[in-house]
């Protein structure tokens, strides 16, 4: 383990050490861009044609919440992927698991893309669909934790915020990408949408991913994670180790108070979230008269917006911390989030624009943008992977069933979204909560304190 760990030590020169970290601030972006392009063309399709298409004998609305279903599954197997990569990544290195997610989330979404409808092979169908979005789930549970470790354990002195942004970056290019892409097709007639338009978003997908291999082959290990190591291995050698517990045991022994804080603040960006990304336009496309072509251009301008938008928060967050910068993206989100169906039901296209953008970019975007330097941040080196995909995979569940439950509401109350409303406003109030029992993490010198957590 010694040599192997030490063979993929990072360069010892400032000029090698900078490069490779924008190399892995690159890597992290592009392998996240691939993670939610995938999710949010499954998303997108499971909005506006999965339905019709594996679910053909149920009404319009039925069959969209059965779609959504089959979307919430892809989460249940997130948190699974977590412990396993999160394990292989805190043992074995990042670099390693970070290659094999990729494959794993690319490959079952090209696949998707080739799969038979209910029409041609019945039941067998919506089979292969889930089981394709379990890989794919399993997949994306360990992309996240390491694409964030990466990008923040290169980072130089007092630009982890920043640096971290860049896995958030690559959300909001893979949400352009996926809704500009739908969007595109779209333009297609009903019938040649759904007899084949509809698979040329999910084929694409395998562009994204070789260019993401390519750059990850050529990253080393982190500057933490081998400072970890060799601190381990001194610990070894006079005889200091102790027991060697597994990274998840360690994980739920020491660091217990760390886990919650950051379920509860991804639990609050990720259920705003995906009511800007996936609610909304099923209300839109069934309760109003926007079509879905003009609320999928609203997505994909407010996912523009975030991509510089992202980049700035999380900067700011190295200045004034990571705390205020997520309870002020969660303030915003309390505010907006009536509104924006106010908006949504005036039927104008340009105000839809800017009330989405807004609360995507700046609401969202304020708590996102600082997740994977303050999670980074308050979990120890031999435990962070493992950590850090628990705390972003466990909430997952929950946020995953969260389309297919607010779908249910709005029809058991006949297109009134109020009561979706209210508990989105409940759970943002639990990130600002958690915000706030948080300790500040932005100064913390995380390569010097290798095997010990911040602490809560």
């Amino acid at each position: 383990m010694r040599e192997k760990t030490l063979a993929a030590a990072p360069p010892e020169t400032a000029e090698g050490r900078a490069k490779l970290a924008r190399r892995a601030a690159i890597a992290s972006l592009v392998g996240t861009a691939v993670e939610w392009y995938d999710y949010f063309i499954f998303g997108t399709a499971s909005a506006l044609v999965f339905g019709k298409l594996f679910f053909p004998s149920q009404s319009s609305i039925s069959g969209t919440l059965s779609a959504f279903a089959v979307f919430g599954v892809g989460f249940v197997a997130r948190p699974v992927g977590g412990i396993v990569f999160g394990h292989i990544g805190d043992r074995l290195g990042r670099k390693g698991a970070l290659i094999t997610t990729l494959l794993m989330m690319g490959g079952a979404t090209f696949l998707m893309g080739v799969l038979p409808t209910t029409e041609q092979v019945g039941v067998l169908a919506p089979i292969l669909l889930v089981l394709l979005r379990i890989v794919q789930g399993f997949g994306v549970g360990g992309e996240w934790g390491g694409a964030s470790l990466v990008a923040v354990e290169y980072a130089p002195e007092g630009k982890r915020g920043a640096y971290g942004s860049f896995p958030q970056v690559g959300n909001a290019i893979g949400l352009v990408v996926s809704t500009g892409a739908f969007a595109l097709v779209s333009l297609l007639p009903d019938e040649q949408l759904l007899a084949w338009g509809w698979r040329i978003p999910f084929l694409a997908s395998i562009v994204l991913v070789l260019v993401g291999l390519l750059i990850r082959v050529k990253l080393t290990e982190t500057p933490a994670f081998v400072a970890a190591q060799r601190m381990l291995e001194a610990k070894k050698a006079a005889g200091e180790s102790g027991k060697d517990s597994p990274p998840l045991a360690s994980l739920l022994r020491r660091e217990r108070g760390p886990l919650l804080i950051t379920m509860a603040l991804r639990l609050g960006e990720g259920v705003f979230g995906y009511i800007l990304l996936t609610f909304v336009l099923t209300y839109a496309t069934n309760y109003t008269d926007i079509a879905k072509g003009d609320m999928l251009l609203a997505s994909t301008i407010a996912a523009a917006v975030g991509i510089v938008t992202f980049y700035l928060l999380g900067r700011l967050s190295d200045r004034i911390g990571r705390r205020p910068v997520y309870i002020i993206g969660a303030a915003i989100g309390i505010v907006t989030a009536f509104p924006l169906f106010w908006v949504l039901d005036t039927n104008s296209v340009p105000l839809v624009i800017v009330a989405v953008t807004i609360t995507y970019a700046l609401g969202v975007g304020a708590m996102y943008a600082v997740e994977p330097s303050m999670f980074s941040e308050l979990f120890a080196t031999t435990t962070r992977y493992t950590g850090v995909s628990l705390a972003a995979q466990i909430p997952s569940i929950l946020v995953g069933a969260w389309p297919y439950a607010a779908t249910a509401l709005l029809i058991a109350t006949g297109g009134n979204p109020w009561p979706v409303v209210l508990i989105t406003v409940v759970v943002l109030a639990l990130g600002i909560w958690a915000a706030l029992a948080a300790p500040e993490t932005n100064r913390k010198d995380i390569v010097a304190h290798a095997t010990t957590g911040q602490g809560a």
